[in-house]
């Protein structure tokens, strides 16, 4: 059995104190992040810098000693490389060109063209795999391919991803083939993070949720299920942990049919209802509400034993259902830690 926690916890193991880390656990609600991210001078240079990339990775392991940490980058990273141009803009986040029509899609740029942009994000895993403590799992992440292909086809976060429906409707056959790109992109993408040193790594299908349940088998689960089957045969001892956001009953038997060693599960959905019908599939990761972080007080304590609690049968790794937010009190985020591991 491997000796750090959530390598135990993805392998099936039952612990009494469950491992814990936290998405988006590298920052804007750290003072150390925010000074990092001013050195690099914007988001996008500080993805690209492996030696301060790689030191916001660590920063929160210093700070609260989390069982994982969680390479820092951006799901946006992929797209780029294959030649989306990509920029932020303060206070409303990521835009990019538009991947909406065939002339559009042909024009992307070869799946084995990714690796020279995404370069400096292996250099940052590099890093990480020689500087995290030895008990400390590194995960790598990639978004999925529906959640990626939504920012791509509207150039931008939209509220109900309808730039993507509308292009599933239109123009079935661009929509698809864009969806194949990034799935194909995503696999070498996630294959050179773990040859350079992730031990685990994550699949982020934010907005699965908004699927109709016959597109979430099509576009979330099956291209999950072809991702994860060629990281398998690649590098079968590397676990694998999927996240289709607001999948709901969706959550049911997804790790069995895509082969996801573990599934994380949003703030919405009750612990004590997925443990009857989620966790006996094997490890689940969540799925405490990201408002905690922000409140604090009684009500975290209470809702960190309750999950806990939820989820004591089976395996377990301790997250939050979405990431932490800006305005989050990094007191609160140790007291969340000292309330986890209370014997």
């Amino acid at each position: 059995m491997a000796e750090k926690t959530i390598l135990r916890a993805l392998a099936g193991e039952v612990q009494d104190v469950p491992p814990i880390w936290m998405m988006r656990q590298a920052g804007r609600y750290l003072p150390e992040y925010r000074a990092t991210r001013a050195q690099a001078g914007d988001f996008l240079s500080l993805c690209y810098n492996p030696e301060l990339a790689a030191e916001v990775t660590l920063q929160p392991i210093r700070r609260y000693g989390f069982d994982a940490a969680i390479l820092f980058a951006d799901i946006l990273l992929v797209p780029q490389a294959l030649g989306a141009d990509l920029w932020f803009v303060t206070g409303e986040g990521p835009r990019l060109s538009l991947t909406d029509t065939p002339d559009k899609l042909a024009a992307l740029r070869p799946v084995e063209e990714i690796h020279e942009t995404l370069s400096p994000v292996y250099e940052t895993v590099s890093i990480l795999s020689r500087e995290l403590p030895k008990e400390t799992t590194l995960i790598g992440f990639a978004g999925a391919p529906w959640t990626v292909a939504t920012y791509m086809i509207a150039g931008r976060g939209t509220p109900d991803q309808g730039p993507a429906h509308a292009l599933k409707a239109e123009d079935r056959a661009t929509f698809e083939g864009l969806l194949n790109l990034i799935t194909d992109a995503t696999i070498e993408y996630l294959s050179r993070q773990i040859d350079a040193g992730a031990e685990v790594v994550k699949l982020f299908d934010s907005w699965a949720g908004s699927l109709s349940p016959e597109d979430f088998h099509a576009y979330a689960l099956e291209p999950a299920k072809k991702i994860i089957a060629a990281l398998k045969a690649r590098h079968p001892n590397v676990p694998i942990i999927a996240f289709p956001r607001g999948a709901g009953e969706g959550y049911v038997g997804f790790a069995k049919e895509t082969g996801a060693d573990a599934v994380a599960l949003d703030q919405g959905t009750d612990a004590d209802w997925a443990a009857r019908h989620v966790q006996v599939d094997g490890c689940v990761q969540g799925n405490l509400a990201p408002e905690h972080m922000v409140t604090g007080g009684e009500a975290l304590d209470a809702e960190v034993r309750r999950i806990r609690q939820a989820f004591s049968g089976g395996p377990h790794i301790f997250n939050l259902g979405h990431g932490i937010t800006p305005d989050a009190d990094p007191e609160n985020v140790a007291r969340m830690i000292e309330v986890l591991r209370e014997r």
